[in-house]
């Protein structure tokens, strides 16, 4: 994008952009897993459609206008692949400069598209949120916005994941019975429960769902405070976290936004439950051979908590969903 133009043109240009390219994504009736599985309505909300291939495009390209708004020329976020990604394109598209922290132990297959948007990727010593605290001392110390998730910028965030809740709305006409979702910082199912709270307060919608989070087994705050019947989620022990090459976008020590994303759980009456590797694996390759969906292995956890459920003591019939991810790559 050209920066010779006012920075309101160019705003102007870059918030188009965003809105013909980021959201409206697929959601699409699973039909043959409600044969399998006897679930009644079943939709996947696939956020693969996006730009970088993941939900993160929404909270990414909002936190780039906010910058341009305010004056911001550079950006920084931690990543292990997808929010990287999806912050370097849209920092490129704006004409900002995107640096990204990566955690030297992540061998994200992601790093090439975030050089190729011509991001400065930086290594960092320890883990992602280690990589968070570097980055957030770099925005201060450097004056770049600060795009990480649990700052100034959490209600962007929320904002932006509720969208989610809106396109869903936009297809049932209603709020839906569940919506099951991954969680690792809990930002996303946060963000959709207050949609959907938006949506019933005026009178849009006859109820809230109830929200599902699912995670790598053992390996997330948000599931165990909920297992343990914890008030608040508590930190993990860091050394007793393993990623995987199927995990990685799952794992956390800590949930930044874990907090809302427990009382969003527990106020609709949800529930929260881990998944293991080989389980999302194999969904994953269902998925594709069913459902015709590329989807990320690690995105499948949501939808599989839904129907472990199900098996376990029958759901009524209703309508329910999973956000799924695209299969490229937190």
């Amino acid at each position: 994008m050209a920066t010779s133009v006012s920075l309101e043109e160019r705003l102007e240009e870059f918030e188009d952009l965003f809105e013909s390219e980021v959201g409206d994504t697929q959601f699409t009736r699973a039909r043959h897993l409600e044969r399998s599985s006897g679930l009644r309505q079943l939709f996947l909300k696939f956020e693969g459609a996006n730009p970088s291939g993941t939900q993160k495009d929404r909270i990414a390209y909002a936190q780039v206008a906010d910058a341009m708004r305010r004056g911001y020329d550079s950006i920084t976020v931690a990543s292990c692949g997808n929010f990287g990604t999806a912050l370097a394109q849209a920092a490129k598209a704006a004409g900002l400069r995107a640096v990204v922290m990566v955690p030297e132990k992540y061998h994200t297959n992601r790093m090439g598209e975030m050089e190729g948007a011509e991001a400065e990727v930086r290594r960092t010593k320890g883990d992602y949120e280690t990589a968070v605290e570097i980055s957030q001392e770099v925005a201060d110390r450097e004056e770049l916005y600060d795009a990480n998730p649990g700052g100034a910028n959490t209600s962007i965030q929320l904002k932006g994941y509720g969208e989610i809740a809106y396109e869903i709305y936009d297809e049932l006409r209603d709020a839906p019975a569940i919506v099951a979702v991954p969680v690792s910082n809990g930002t996303t199912l946060a963000g959709i429960y207050r949609g959907f709270v938006s949506l019933y307060r005026r009178g849009k919608t006859s109820r809230v769902p109830r929200m599902v989070a699912a995670s790598s087994f053992g390996k997330n705050p948000i599931v165990n405070a909920y297992r343990k019947k914890l008030e608040f989620c508590e930190d993990l022990e860091p050394g007793q976290i393993r990623e995987t090459p199927v995990n990685e976008p799952l794992i956390n020590w800590r949930s930044i936004d874990g907090d809302l994303a427990l009382d969003a759980i527990r106020t609709t009456g949800g529930w929260a439950s881990f998944a293991s590797d080989d389980r999302m694996k194999r969904t994953a390759r269902m998925l594709r051979e069913e459902e015709s969906l590329n989807v990320l292995p690690a995105s499948t956890a949501g939808l599989i908590a839904l129907l472990e459920r199900h098996a376990e003591e029958p759901l009524p019939g209703d309508r329910y969903v999973a956000v799924l991810t695209g299969r490229k790559g937190r």
